[in-house]
């Protein structure tokens, strides 16, 4: 399809509701779409299937061990990673395009900004907010961390780009899929972060008020009325018990 061919990976776990539109808006810009399924009980593996995709099973170890198991059945050493929620829009698809027809990208990395879009919106709210990571990548020269949770991929000293398109991020399905999704992340940030105990303590009286206006007011969820109030609690709610549960995970250690 392209001069420098590109896989896209996707890590998935019952995404049927999301994942096609996942692929159809990647998969003209790509080489091959690439599955990694963590046993979905619903249509995912189907649906993806019948978009050409190829699909693999791996057991749910982490975000980074799950990203990497999908670099590794990719055919190509570009990778265009994706989540299963997130849309490459026209003008990210087009970038990517003209990028790979020109042959080998210059730089072995790329950061696309992926901008966040409320639960049953079409479109981002004014001033969303926004992750700006590296998700277009040689996978010869970097890859994503090994960290359960932080799924980012490591550079290495690479110099890395910066794309001008977006892809839309429709992370929660409804807001008590923002607290579900965030329960289950602070579970595992618990298991591998390390704090001392008087960081502990000295942050949890403040952690909920200061996290609540970062999110609510410097990350402009203000905009998002009424649903933005409740996000913007939401996070700071789950982000203050992390404190609670990295102090007790460390007591079992």
């Amino acid at each position: 399809m392209s001069a420098t061919p590109v896989s896209c990976c996707i890590i998935a776990h019952n995404e049927a509701d999301r994942i096609e539109r996942c692929i159809l808006a990647a998969r003209d810009v790509v080489d091959e779409v690439v599955v990694v399924d963590s046993g979905s009980t619903d249509d995912t593996i189907a649906k993806a299937k019948a978009l050409g995709a190829k699909t693999f099973f791996n057991s749910w170890e982490g975000y980074g061990p799950q990203k990497r198991f999908a670099e590794d059945c990719a055919s190509h050493d570009w990778i265009l990673n994706l989540d299963a929620d997130e849309i490459v829009t026209p003008e990210l698809a087009g970038e990517i395009a003209g990028l790979m027809q020109a042959g080998e990208p210059p730089l072995p990395a790329y950061r696309f900004r992926q901008v966040t879009v409320y639960p049953g919106k079409d479109k981002p709210r004014p001033w969303a907010d926004y992750h700006n990571y590296v998700r277009l990548y040689d996978r010869r020269k970097v890859r994503f961390r090994q960290s359960l949770v932080h799924d980012t991929v490591d550079t290495a000293g690479y110099p890395v780009g910066q794309l001008a398109g977006t892809a839309l991020h429709f992370s929660w399905r409804s807001l008590d899929h923002v607290r579900s999704k965030l329960e289950r992340y602070t579970d595992l940030q618990a298991k591998e972060l390390r704090k001392p105990r008087w960081k502990i303590l000295l942050r949890l009286p403040i952690e909920y008020p200061v996290l609540f206006f970062r999110y609510y007011i410097l990350r402009c969820n203000f905009t998002g009325g009424l649903t933005g109030l409740r996000i913007a609690h939401e996070i700071a709610r789950a982000r203050t018990r992390r404190l609670i549960k990295i102090a007790r995970a460390q007591k079992t250690r």
